[in-house]
């Protein structure tokens, strides 16, 4: 299927820490910064999700606490829930990967404060540990993209705005 289902198909738009899993009449939309998605797609089944996550982890989840979307490792949990459910084979889906970027680059940062690669370096991680391969990636540098994901196709639509300055970054 090339275009939406003939009767219309419903827009989801996910803010930061939001998840979402549909079916083939689902488009879901968001836009990023030093966040990071992660869209999933079953080509045979036609059913897809997307998360928007802000942080890698929280690390301990409080006692009786549900997943987060805000923390990649519990968003991808909650995906995950939705393909053990439909008792799909993760390696049978693919991922795709966009966000990461720096949002400060005219400041120098230390690995470990650029939040944009930590996000990164979380999905890439965690779609190897569920073995769901990536087919597309759009990831780091600087600046926002708005997403839009169709569950009919697995298609993602991109428009990246890098951030642009008149005197370059600034020296380390």
């Amino acid at each position: 299927m090339n275009g939406p289902p003939d009767s219309g198909f419903v827009e989801v738009f996910l803010h930061p820490g939001d998840f979402h899993f549909g079916d083939a009449a689902t488009r879901i939309v968001t836009l990023l910064g030093s966040c990071v998605s992660i869209t999933v797609w079953h080509p045979r089944l036609l059913v897809g999700g997307m998360c928007h996550f802000m942080l890698p982890s929280r690390g301990v989840i409080p006692e009786g606490a549900s997943y987060d979307g805000r923390y990649g490792d519990e968003a991808m949990k909650l995906l995950m829930g939705h393909i053990w459910r439909l008792d799909a084979d993760p390696r049978q889906f693919q991922a795709k990967v966009f966000g990461g970027a720096n949002m400060f680059p005219m400041q120098c940062q230390r690995n470990e404060l650029n939040v944009g690669e930590r996000n990164l370096e979380m999905a890439l991680v965690l779609l190897e540990r569920f073995e769901i391969p990536i087919k597309a990636r759009h990831v780091g540098g600087d600046g926002h993209r708005k997403l839009m994901f169709d569950a009919w196709s697995g298609d993602v639509w991109l428009k990246h705005q890098p951030m642009t300055t008149a005197k370059g970054p600034a020296p380390c």
